[in-house]
C-alpha cells in the first residue's frame, strides 16, 4: 500500500513538472530574457563605460536617475492598459503591440548609445539611455500583463518561474558577457550586439498567441456606473465629460475597482504586498559589504553568490511554481515568507562565529536563493491572482510598485544599524521584519479559505 502511494506521490510530481512544457510557459523564457537585458545596460554596466571614458564620478551618479523610470511605471501603465495602438493593434492584439512597440524603442536606444561617444555626447547618450529604460519599464507593464492573462492562476507561478530564469540569464549576459565584449572589442560594439539580441523577445512576440481575454474585452459595470454619474443627461457628452470619463476609467477605475472587490480587506491586502519583501531587500542592501568584511575574496563572492546562488536561485523558482500547482499559493506563500525570515538567522550565526569557511558561506546563500526564489514565485502569482481582467496592466503595476519601495526606503538605513549595533543584530532585526508578512500571509490565506475563494478556484489537471 505504501509503494502504491509512494509511486502516485512521485507520479503527481512528474506530471506537475510537465507544467514547464506548456508553450506559454516556455514564451516567458524568451520574454524575460528581453524584459531583462536592458536592466545592467542602463545602470551598472553603464557605469563602467563611463568610468573607462573619463567621465566624473558625480556625473555618473546623475546618470543612477534615468532608473526612477522604473519605480513610475504606474503613471503610465493606464495607457498601456487601455490605449490600442494604430495598425499593431489591428495586426496583434492590445498585449503583443505594446510589447513588440517596447522591444523596438529598446533595441532603437541601444544602437544609438552604441553609436555615441560618451565624453563628447554625454546629453545625447543621457537621452538615449532614458530612452531604454522608459521602454524597458512600458515593455514590463505589458509582459506582466500579457503573463497574468495567457493563463490560469494554478499557472502562474509557473509562469514566474520561467520568467525569472530568463530575466536572470540576461542579467548574466547583459554583466558578465558585456565585460568580456567590451574586453575584447569595444563598449559600442558591446551595446550593438545587446542590440540585435533583443531580437530574441521580438520574434517571441511574433509568434505567441494573444490572450484570450483582450478578444472579449468589454466596458466593466463598475465603469458604467461611473460614466452615469459623471454624464449632465444631454444626449451628447460634452468634451469636458469625455475627457473626465477617460481620465475615470484609465486611473480612477482600476484603484476604485480593486476597492471594490476586496472592501476593507484591500487595506490588509496593501498592507502585506508592502511587507511581504521587506526583510530580503533589507539584508540585500548590506550583504556585498558583510562578504567583503568577512575576509572573503571578490573572486570567491561572484563564484558563490553570482554563479553558484543564480542556479540556486532558479531551482528554488522552479519548486516553488511546482508546489503552486500542487498545493496553491496561499501555503507556498506562507512557506516562502518563513524561510526568508529564517535565513536570515543564518547569516546572523555566521557573523556571530566569524566563520570564513567556503563551505559555511555556499551553504548559507544557498538557503538564501533557494528560499527567496521559492517565495518570489509564489508572490508574483498572489499578486496575478488579484488583478482584474479589465485592469490588469495597471493594477499589477501598482502592486509590483509597492512590494519593493518600503524595503528600499528601510534599507536606507542598513548601513546605519551594522555601524551601531554590527552585523549579528543587523541580520537578526532584518529576520524579525520578515514577521508581520508571515502574519499576514496566514491571515489572508484563512480569510481567503473563509471567502470561498480558494475553493472556487479552478484546479487544473496537468
Amino acid at each position: 500500500m505504501n509503494n502504491s502511494n509512494n509511486k502516485s506521490r512521485r507520479e503527481r510530481w512528474f506530471e506537475a513538472f510537465k507544467i514547464y512544457r506548456r508553450p506559454q510557459v516556455v514564451a516567458m523564457l524568451f520574454l524575460g530574457f528581453s524584459a531583462g537585458l536592458p536592466f545592467l545596460l542602463v545602470f551598472s554596466t553603464l557605469t563602467a563605460w563611463l568610468t573607462e571614458a573619463g567621465v566624473t564620478r558625480t556625473t555618473i551618479g546623475f546618470f543612477s536617475w534615468i532608473g526612477i523610470t522604473y519605480s513610475i511605471k504606474f503613471f503610465w501603465a493606464p495607457v498601456v492598459d487601455q490605449v490600442k495602438l494604430p495598425i499593431l493593434h489591428r495586426l496583434l492584439g492590445l498585449r503583443r503591440s505594446w510589447m513588440l512597440l517596447a522591444q523596438l524603442g529598446i533595441a532603437t536606444g541601444l544602437l544609438l548609445m552604441a553609436s555615441t561617444d560618451p565624453l563628447n555626447e554625454l546629453p545625447f547618450l543621457a537621452f538615449c539611455g532614458l530612452l531604454v529604460a522608459f521602454s524597458s519599464a512600458t515593455q514590463d507593464v505589458s509582459v506582466d500583463a500579457y503573463r497574468i492573462e495567457a493563463v490560469v492562476e494554478e499557472y502562474q507561478a509557473a509562469m514566474s518561474a520561467s520568467y525569472v530564469l530568463g530575466y536572470r540569464l540576461a542579467l548574466l549576459v547583459a554583466g558578465a558577457g558585456a565585460f568580456y565584449i567590451a574586453e575584447f572589442s569595444s563598449w559600442q560594439w558591446c551595446y550593438s550586439i545587446m542590440a540585435g539580441l533583443m531580437l530574441i523577445g521580438i520574434v517571441t512576440v511574433l509568434f505567441v498567441k494573444e490572450p484570450e481575454g483582450d478578444k472579449v474585452r468589454v466596458k466593466s459595470k463598475f465603469e458604467e456606473k461611473i460614466d452615469r454619474l459623471i454624464a449632465s443627461g444631454a444626449q451628447q457628452p460634452t468634451k469636458f465629460e469625455q475627457l473626465i470619463r477617460r481620465f475615470s476609467d484609465a486611473v480612477v477605475g482600476p484603484f476604485a475597482d480593486f476597492f471594490r472587490r476586496n472592501g476593507i480587506y484591500a487595506l490588509l491586502i496593501l498592507l502585506f504586498i508592502s511587507v511581504y519583501r521587506i526583510s530580503d531587500i533589507t539584508m540585500g542592501v548590506m550583504a556585498n559589504p558583510f562578504y567583503l568584511d568577512m575576509g572573503f575574496s571578490k573572486i570567491q563572492i561572484a563564484d558563490i553568490t553570482k554563479v553558484f546562488g543564480f542556479f540556486m536561485t532558479i531551482a528554488g523558482s522552479a519548486l516553488g511554481g511546482v508546489m503552486v500547482v500542487i498545493w496553491g499559493v496561499r501555503p507556498v506563500l506562507v512557506l516562502g515568507a518563513t524561510l526568508v525570515a529564517s535565513t536570515n538567522l543564518l547569516f546572523a550565526m555566521m557573523a556571530a562565529t566569524a566563520s570564513k569557511s567556503l563551505l559555511v558561506f555556499a551553504l548559507v546563500v544557498s538557503a538564501d536563493n533557494l528560499s527567496g526564489g521559492l517565495a518570489s514565485v509564489a508572490f508574483i502569482a498572489y499578486l496575478s491572482g488579484l488583478t482584474s481582467s479589465t485592469y490588469t496592466a495597471t493594477q499589477y503595476a501598482l502592486f509590483s510598485s509597492l512590494m519593493t519601495l518600503p524595503g528600499k526606503f528601510i534599507g536606507g538605513f542598513s548601513g546605519w544599524m551594522v555601524d551601531s549595533a554590527g552585523y549579528t543584530w543587523f541580520f537578526v532585526a532584518a529576520s524579525i521584519m520578515g514577521v508581520p508578512a508571515i502574519l499576514l500571509s496566514i491571515a489572508l490565506w484563512f480569510h481567503d479559505d473563509k471567502r470561498g475563494v480558494i475553493k472556487s478556484e479552478a484546479k487544473v489537471s496537468v
